[in-house]
């Protein structure tokens, strides 16, 4: 990445609320980023490959971390999740599982299909805030990414 370009967050979220909150979060930290909200595992699949609608690359920018989260509609979170890490490309951006799931059969599967990271939500607002808050200074502000093109 170039420094001072977006760092590209794809979130995939249902939960209007839980979105809102993460968007928000992230935006309050002072590292420039852009997050593109889908809303179940089928559009997050579709903007990934390329399709129904996300082809053009400069309107629908490649991601370079995925934050997921496990419940959604139309495809689960854990088969996006080994969709992504079973292609040769997509395989490569971190992807960490955001979620309100604490069962240790989750967090096993996840991290057997290659989660980068697992973070359950609080459901207490401030703990929920002071999570996003380290979140972001990690993987925002600390971590390095490489530029992540299709193809």
């Amino acid at each position: 990445m170039i420094k001072g370009e977006p760092i590209i967050i794809l979130l995939v979220e249902d939960d209007p609320a839980h979105a809102v909150l993460v968007q928000r979060n992230l935006e309050n930290l002072r590292v420039a980023n852009r997050i593109i909200n889908v809303a179940d595992g089928e559009a997050a699949l579709d903007y990934l490959f390329r399709k129904n609608g996300f082809a053009d690359e400069a309107v629908h920018p490649f991601p370079n971390l995925i934050l997921l989260d496990l419940r959604l509609p139309k495809v689960d979170g854990l088969e996006v999740l080994r969709s992504i890490k079973g292609d040769d490309h997509l395989k490569l951006i971190p992807t960490v599982i955001l979620t309100t799931s604490d069962t240790e059969s989750d967090m096993a599967k996840a991290y057997k299909f290659g989660a980068s990271s697992y973070l359950v939500k609080p459901v207490d607002f401030d703990k929920f805030t002071r999570l996003m808050e380290t979140f972001g200074y990690y993987w925002l502000a600390w971590n390095r990414f490489p530029e992540f093109r299709q193809g």
